[in-house]
């Protein structure tokens, strides 16, 4: 498409604005001298909308955990937002000083833009597991190339950074992000553990990585789990 040109030109009788494009003229009113050039939106901008309006696709991506309330089942641009706020309240319990929860915070809005094109991968689905990183890569080389190289490369790095759990952001955000569906099943009483058979044993297996970023949470979330066996909801280790 030839670049759009918009001329506006006001003038001091009774108000007239035109607007001029390739193919249309759209008169308007006005009230001041002054002329005003708008040339259209420069390639970076476009890219960056571009990726905006993908964006809008995570919303569409259903996971297996239940909301609390058990209503529905929750989309990845929920878990992401959820998880991000998270990282601002629970951030403190990260071990050590120096964490850049900043960093976290955008590791949690990034990590799982992937699943626009991959989908979301349940934790215990084996089958579907064994291809899960292709896949995503896959995603992550699409979708982040549709931005500007600067930015989509500091989204790659997230991205990448938050899948290798080497530093200390990212042991945290990892943390986060299994933290949230343990609280959402115990809380919808164990919906989704329940509707796949999901055993305390395999919970535990999934989630004691947790121990990594944030230690205290996952004493929290051992204790949880116990909770939750006692009370009937999450069905007990498999002998």
């Amino acid at each position: 498409m030839g670049a759009t040109k918009l001329s506006l030109q006001f003038d001091r009788r009774p108000f007239r604005l035109e607007i001029r494009t390739l193919s249309t003229f759209i008169p308007y009113e006005s009230g001041q001298a002054q002329e005003l050039e708008l040339i259209r939106m420069d390639d970076r901008l476009e890219r960056q909308l571009d990726f905006i309006r993908e964006l809008d696709r995570l919303k569409s991506v259903r996971r297996q955990t239940w909301l609390m309330d058990a209503s529905r089942k929750e989309n990845s641009a929920e878990h992401s937002w959820h998880i991000a706020v998270m990282a601002m309240v629970l951030g403190e319990y990260a071990p050590g000083d120096g964490v850049d929860v900043g960093r976290v915070l955008q590791m949690l809005l990034v990590h799982d833009i992937v699943e626009i094109d991959a989908g979301d991968t349940f934790c215990y689905d084996e089958v579907a597991a064994s291809g899960q990183h292709a896949r995503e890569q896959a995603a992550a080389r699409r979708l982040f190339g549709l931005l500007p190289a600067d930015i989509g490369d500091r989204f790659t790095t997230l991205w990448e950074e938050f899948e290798a759990r080497q530093t200390p952001e990212a042991r945290l955000a990892n943390a986060l992000d299994r933290l949230q569906p343990v609280l959402n099943n115990y809380h919808s009483q164990g919906k989704s553990w329940q509707e796949n058979g999901i055993t305390h044993d395999r919970v535990v297996a999934r989630n004691r990585v947790m121990d990594e970023g944030a230690p205290v949470l996952w004493r929290y979330v051992e204790a949880l789990l116990e909770r939750a066996v006692a009370q009937g909801i999450l069905p007990p280790s498999a002998i």
